[in-house]
């Protein structure tokens, strides 16, 4: 593969098995005999990418287009179908707001749970442990269980640790946009491009079309699994806005 690509996507297809064997004895025994209680659920339809290094690619489409789909798949979470290839020039990592938390833990033990997952020695943790409450504005809360959070301290605490996290590529699902109060999102937006984005890889999920517009050099929209179209923000939003 060319060594300026990131991630190089060829025939890209995944189709889901759903199973519905009804709710009742009859409906189940009923299914067995029929035949009926699977059908096919094409998530991804022929898809061909390259994303280059260092490029900050966004994806956007209406809520089951296939955008996590394609995530997931870019991060090998999950395959495709046979006959499609994934290759990934260098170390990547999922980032997603707003999952990942262990409620009944404090907020100290999620940022040890949390960053190690992330790639964070123990060492490297306990060092950045005050910088990372600090930014989170967490100070009088830190040793209090997470689960008496509000969603905006917990998408706080997320960010922090986040942003600490060591990759080539990132694979953003949702990630930014919108976290917390109007100086924490200015503070945030400072460290997300200096910190996080600056010389890196980052292919961007999000209907936060402000975001895509600011950060993307390119972007892509899904319609039911396929690729409508590619470009600048500026094209690909204007053909999103029409539909």
């Amino acid at each position: 593969m060319n060594t300026d690509i990131a991630i190089k996507l060829e025939n890209i297809q995944k189709t889901y098995i759903l199973h519905d064997r009804g709710n009742t004895i009859r409906d189940r025994l009923f299914s067995v005999f029929t035949g009926k209680a699977s059908r096919k659920l094409t998530a991804l339809q022929n898809i061909n990418l390259e994303i280059k290094k260092g490029e900050f690619f966004g994806i956007i489409g209406r809520n089951g287009s296939g955008k996590s789909t394609l995530v997931q798949i870019m991060n090998k979470s999950i395959p495709p179908d046979r006959g499609g290839k994934v290759t990934v020039n260098g170390k990547a990592m999922k980032l997603a707001l707003g999952v990942g938390f262990n409620s009944e833990l404090t907020a100290r033990q999620n940022i040890m749970l949390n960053a190690s997952v992330l790639g964070m020695s123990i060492s490297e943790i306990k060092a950045k442990m005050d910088e990372m409450i600090s930014f989170a504005e967490l100070e009088n809360f830190i040793d209090t269980p997470v689960k008496f959070y509000s969603s905006g301290m917990k998408s706080k605490l997320l960010f922090s640790i986040a942003v600490n996290a060591e990759a080539d590529i990132f694979l953003m699902d949702e990630f930014f946009g919108g976290v917390g109060d109007k100086n924490f999102r200015e503070k945030a937006d400072e460290v997300f491009h200096n910190r996080l984005v600056k010389g890196k890889t980052i292919i961007h999920v999000s209907h936060q079309m402000e975001t895509i517009k600011k950060y993307c050099d390119r972007v892509m929209l899904l319609e039911k699994g396929k690729v409508i179209a590619i470009g600048t923000p500026k094209e690909v939003l204007k053909l999103n806005a029409a539909q």
